[in-house]
């Protein structure tokens, strides 16, 4: 049985995306449980308001956002491995203070501290994906982080059905456990290493990533020509042409990834299907939905490094407008007409655009559109900013849907969606098959 020399960079790859597996059953965790907290059913001494039940599920997001700088900061100064290792304790605290609340501000302190655990994840692991992958695998590695968000998503939708509520948080608890267990083998960064004038290290970390019969004396070359070009300070890297171009371009991507309202539509699934008045369960509604996700992310893994990383966008929000604009219509016109599945396909076919589209690529981008020396903190303000906005989508979005309903919500999310059709359309440039150095010039003109 033939196995390609490389293949360990997608045991790495994949290892050190456990840790969004772990960040998407946080994500997933709250859906099934509202009701039960809510309904005084969660076998806890305290029952949140609905106020209270915004902050339970907002601040992870805010959580999320906080961190994403000191984690650029971290990843820079003791490498991807141990920022990535060390989110394992406050992990396990933030878990704890859920499992064992006494009351509903643990639970909202527990929820703040593993957002920022998970946060962090979304810098580090796209960055240590496309830097320990090859360039012809690059494409596929940098989607890993969304492709395990997802299905952690959908693992916190299944542990959801557990009859206990504790049993659902001890089920995601054990997510960050099987992170470290299996991440703590793989290599550091060879990219890291050698910026740290580790060369042997890097060496020996791109034979474990390559097989050790390849030859990689190219790569290291390359590697060792970037370590020893001129430092700067990030201020003056930050403010070159091309990273101010990237920035825009990374910013936008996720200001539209948060506006196109997939966070309204995961984090209130529950609430949505029940809207929809249906007969199907919304707990089984909400396994289906995660179902979608995974299929789509699976579909944009094998396809971002065939079709490119344009295209993947421009389809994704064109069918994106398309679903939320008919939601839009179900809402206003066709919900009292017992036509739900119209509801259910259109948030389904939602879902299955954005899981393909502006779910993975913008990740991917940032690991793409920066120089070394720019990229871990560019692409931390980049986080921080689609945090920031996710947590005011998730807060805002149940206000703004009892002040104008759900059919001006995602009329405006349709809307949206058109405007970064646009936006891609005619401003961001093809990655495919590029180097960095290769990007940096088309960026900087």
């Amino acid at each position: 049985m033939m196995v390609f020399p490389g293949w360990k960079q997608y045991a790495a790859g994949m290892s050190s995306a456990v840790g969004s597996l772990s960040f998407g059953a946080s994500v997933g965790w709250s859906g099934p449980v509202e009701f039960r907290y809510k309904e005084g059913k969660s076998g806890y001494d305290f029952i949140p308001n609905g106020d209270e039940w915004g902050w339970v599920s907002s601040l992870l997001t805010l959580g999320a956002a906080v961190i994403c700088i000191p984690a650029g900061v971290l990843i820079g100064l003791f490498g991807r491995k141990m920022t990535m290792l060390v989110m394992f304790i406050p992990y396990m605290i933030g878990w704890a203070l859920i499992g064992f609340a006494l009351n509903v501000k643990m639970v909202i302190l527990g929820r703040f501290i593993i957002g920022a655990c998970g946060g962090s994840f979304c810098v580090t692991t796209p960055m240590y994906n496309t830097e320990v992958a090859e360039i012809q695998h690059r494409g596929m590695m940098g989607c890993f982080f969304q492709l395990f968000l997802v299905h952690g998503i959908l693992y916190g939708y299944i542990a959801g059905a557990a009859p206990d509520v504790k049993m659902v948080s001890l089920l995601c608890a054990i997510l960050p456990i099987i992170f470290v267990i299996t991440f703590i083998w793989m290599p550091e960064s060879p990219v890291y290493l050698m910026q740290k004038g580790k060369t042997e290290k890097a060496e020996k970390a791109l034979k474990f990533l390559r097989g050790k019969d390849t030859d990689n004396t190219a790569e290291l070359n390359q590697l060792a020509e970037e370590s020893k070009r001129e430092k700067v300070r990030i201020t003056d890297a930050l403010f070159r042409k091309a990273t101010i171009k990237g920035l825009f371009l990374a910013i936008c991507l996720m200001a539209f990834q948060q506006f196109t309202g997939i966070n309204a539509v995961v984090f209130y699934s529950n609430h949505i299907f029940e809207s929809a008045n249906t007969e199907i369960s919304s707990s089984l509604c909400t396994i289906l939905l995660g179902i979608i996700m995974i299929t789509s992310s699976l579909m944009a893994f094998f396809l971002i490094d065939r079709i490119g990383r344009k295209m993947i966008l421009l389809i994704g929000s064109a069918v994106m407008c398309a679903s939320l604009l008919l939601l839009a219509g179900f809402y206003q016109w066709l919900q009292s007409n017992n036509v739900g599945w119209i509801g259910i396909l259109s948030i389904c076919t939602y879902v299955l655009a954005f899981s393909g589209g502006l779910g993975p690529v913008p990740f991917l981008l940032i690991a793409e559109l920066f120089s070394e020396d720019a990229k871990a903190v560019a692409g931390a303000i980049a986080c921080t900013l689609n945090w920031l906005l996710a947590f005011c989508v998730t807060k805002l979005f149940p206000l703004c849907v009892h002040e104008f309903g759900e059919a001006v919500c995602f009329l405006f999310f349709s809307i949206m969606s058109l405007l970064a059709f646009v936006f891609v359309l005619f401003l961001v440039p093809e990655t495919k098959g590029r180097t960095i150095k290769e990007i940096q010039e088309i960026l900087g003109g």
